[in-house]
């Protein structure tokens, strides 16, 4: 575990620079397959790492997968048949799509979160009681919070829409459940605010703008991976396209990648959220507690859709991670395992630096309680003295450094993220001379 922790900080240091010294994004041509590349050399891959990850997407039935650095491919593959221009559907990563549309649409002035479904449906577009419907805003369908059933009984099932199936649970914004039935018609009520089909809406008002190619067909988009990519590549800059701003309205665009409701704080408007304290999962009413994927980075953002089909943002890292394929092992809605295993791979990629100076003696650090909620307590050896001490998070994010005392000390933490931390002891000249692992709870 000490190994492991110690490579997720070199890689993520080796990534991460400082905001003010960010390479500028790059953007691929609207037309054509042009796309400039960084090699996996000089971001300090290792390819034994490299094969390790392939072999491992190889036998989770992938049948894509790119990796964009700062908008450059650093790594793109294709499995068995697939190619480059071998389309597959996005199943529920289509959600974040649409949460994109939806913001686009508010932005022309045409929709607003804050109106009600029945103002684009009609009345009695579900079979819950007027008064209840009337309650149903359209960011409710944003956030998974209609408070209509997602548990239809038969014939209906989750994805059904008709209004014989969105039975009425209880009122509006009071229980997350993620409910691809009445999700699904966003996708028309875009289609009347626009007076547009959704795949002309979605192709004028953005397809057109990146350079993404692909169409909807019964609410599910379809493309090619590297379309799934410059959404992806949205995303990272923001709403922006090489200069040019998509989704100008940044509140939304906030809303939509930050906790939308207090039910769920994993999920924005349609989009999973990492790094938060708990989550929620499909089907399941319970609370989980800890990071969506603790072996990503905190600020991962995710497309997730059926069958492990995904789009991944990290905007500490400068990533997009796209895959497409079948289902890596049982068929999920959106969130699986897949995603942990895959990040720890991902994760590893870095080739840890290799060293002929002799080696420090080490101090120990005690820490206890650990895991903590609310104090930690440190210590170091009794005759280290001169130490100072640095607590920083799994990105290298430094939380405090302070002189440490040869008696101990003891930090407040209650207002940490919960998460694991890195506490190390630093002798006169910065090095570490001691680390421990520190989980705040």
């Amino acid at each position: 575990m000490k190994h492991f922790l110690r490579l997720l900080l070199l890689l993520t240091l080796s990534f991460t620079k400082p905001v003010a010294a960010q390479q500028q994004l790059y953007y691929p041509p609207l037309a054509g397959t042009a796309w400039a590349t960084v090699s996996p050399q000089s971001l300090g891959w290792c390819p034994p790492a490299q094969d390790s990850l392939l072999a491992f997407l190889g036998r989770k039935h992938t049948k894509s997968f790119i990796v964009l650095k700062d908008g450059r491919i650093a790594l793109e593959h294709y499995f068995g048949t697939f190619t480059q221009d071998s389309v597959w559907y996005w199943a529920s990563a289509g959600k974040s799509l649409t949460a994109v549309l939806a913001g686009l649409a508010q932005q022309e002035g045409i929709l607003s979160t804050e109106d009600s479904v029945s103002r684009f449906l009609g009345r009695g577009w579900t079979s819950a009681p007027a008064a209840k419907e009337r309650l149903i805003r359209v960011r409710h369908q944003l956030t998974m919070t209609t408070g209509l059933d997602d548990t239809p009984p038969a014939p209906c099932d989750n994805e059904s829409s008709v209004a014989s199936c969105l039975r009425y649970r209880t009122d509006a914004g009071t229980r997350w459940a993620y409910h691809t039935g009445a999700y699904r018609l966003l996708q028309d009520e875009i289609a009347t605010a626009s007076n547009v089909t959704i795949n002309q809406f979605t192709n004028q008002r953005l397809g057109n703008r990146i350079g993404m190619a692909g169409a909807w067909r019964n609410y599910v988009y379809y493309s090619r991976a590297r379309d799934m990519a410059r959404f992806g590549l949205l995303m990272l800059s923001r709403g922006s396209w090489n200069g040019t701003a998509i989704l100008r309205d940044t509140a939304y665009f906030r809303r939509m990648t930050t906790p939308s409701q207090p039910l769920n704080r994993s999920y924005g408007y349609l989009w999973w959220l990492n790094g938060q304290p708990s989550y929620m999962l499909p089907q399941s009413q319970l609370t989980f507690s800890g990071p969506l994927v603790p072996t990503a980075p905190a600020d991962l953002l995710a497309a997730l859709g059926k069958n492990d089909q995904k789009i991944y943002v990290v905007p500490s890292l400068g990533l997009v991670v796209v895959r497409q394929g079948q289902s890596a092992e049982a068929s999920k809605l959106a969130v699986s395992s897949f995603d942990t295993e895959l990040w720890g791979y991902l994760m590893r990629l870095y080739c840890p630096p290799t060293t002929t100076a002799p080696a420090r003696p080490r101090l120990p650090l005690q820490l206890y309680p650990n895991p903590a909620t609310q104090h930690l307590t440190i210590h170091s050896a009794p005759t280290a003295t001169g130490l100072w001490l640095r607590c920083a998070d799994l990105l290298g994010r430094e939380i405090t450094r302070q002189p440490l005392p040869a008696a101990g000390l003891t930090l407040d933490v209650a207002a940490w993220p919960a998460g694991v931390y890195l506490v190390q002891a630093l002798d006169s000249q910065g090095s570490a001379t001691g680390t421990q692992r520190f989980i705040k709870q």
